[in-house]
């Protein structure tokens, strides 16, 4: 497979690479034949960590854990947030 990259400095001042590669896809079912797309893929790199991103994620798994096991359990629990 042939691949390409580009660098660049966008608008933010953001480090951006594009790969211009292919994407195959194989339907569903026997003796079909894969499809191919060429398509293009961004990869953003920053200088400093986005810290706040991931605390938000910390913040959010106990509350979508809780949440998915008081569905499957048939509990509900109100928030006072």
């Amino acid at each position: 497979m042939n691949t390409k990259g580009t660098e660049r400095l966008n608008e933010e001042g953001t480090s951006e690479i594009r790969v211009d590669t292919v994407d195959i896809q194989s339907p569903p079912g026997e003796n079909k034949e894969p499809r191919m797309k060429n398509v293009g893929v961004v990869h953003l790199t920053r200088d400093t960590p986005n810290t706040s991103d991931k605390a938000g994620a910390a913040d959010a798994a106990p509350k979508a854990f809780q949440s998915a096991k008081d569905s499957i359990s048939g509990h509900s629990h109100g928030s006072n947030d």
